[in-house]
């Protein structure tokens, strides 16, 4: 049964953002010191992070990790407005403190696994945009619709993010979650892209969530008189 309680769901969402952030970008900071890990490995790790995540945490917290997913449920009426706050809080605060425990590790030499542009910025946003729309459409089709396989959702979504981090890491860092790129930042540094991964990532699962939404209710009007929804 689903826990409804909300410090359990906020634990759970920081304890699942640690995990991302703290692997995931520990295997990026890995390659930076040439300890033999290599970067076809980055996408692996946080597609398994994520996939470790839904199935351990996912039946306290939904297994958001991410405050753009979040508000793509949120904008689907599927996540109530005032547990917004905490959920957030929880997922920055996860983030942060896998990221100051890598300062302690690594020191101050390092970059954490900060996201940076190293395409120019409209294809950034573009890239930010397409990635995490892709991601959450996923997410909604898996999460959401009685007729998708649950079992499976954790290495759908889990492939989704290790695809999406091969194709875009290299051009924009492929955050696709506003909260994976903020604690990095808070203590390599905020530089001027900062914005866009904090704001691209929230209109990309939105867009995703709703798409979904759209697609799955013209699917219910024409098999039921009822209509959708």
């Amino acid at each position: 049964m689903k826990i409804t309680h909300p410090i359990p769901q906020y634990i759970a969402e920081f304890i699942g953002s640690f995990f991302l952030v703290f692997f995931g970008c520990g295997s990026i900071i890995l390659v930076d010191v040439g300890s033999g890990v290599t970067p076809s490995a980055i996408p692996l790790v946080f597609g398994g992070a994520v996939s470790i995540m839904i199935y351990s945490l996912g039946h306290i917290s939904g297994a958001h990790f991410n405050p753009a997913v979040t508000l793509g449920f949120w904008s689907m009426g599927r996540f109530p407005t005032l547990r917004i706050p905490g959920y957030l809080a929880a997922q920055m605060g996860g983030a942060s403190l896998a990221s100051l425990l890598h300062l302690f590790i690594w020191g101050y030499d390092h970059s954490f696994g900060a996201t940076h542009l190293s395409v120019n910025l409209p294809i950034g946003v573009l890239l930010e945009f397409l990635l995490s729309f892709v991601l959450m459409f996923v997410i909604a089709s898996v999460a959401t619709d009685s007729r998708a396989v649950g079992e499976l959702a954790g290495i759908a979504i889990g492939s989704t993010v290790s695809l999406c981090a091969l194709v875009g890491g290299p051009l924009t860092g492929a955050s696709m979650n506003p909260a994976r790129s903020f604690g990095p930042a808070l203590f390599a540094g905020f530089d001027s892209s900062i914005w866009v991964y904090l704001l691209a990532p929230i209109i990309g699962t939105i867009f995703g969530a709703k798409t979904y939404d759209w697609i799955r209710c013209h699917r219910e009007a024409s098999e039921s008189p009822h209509g959708c929804c």
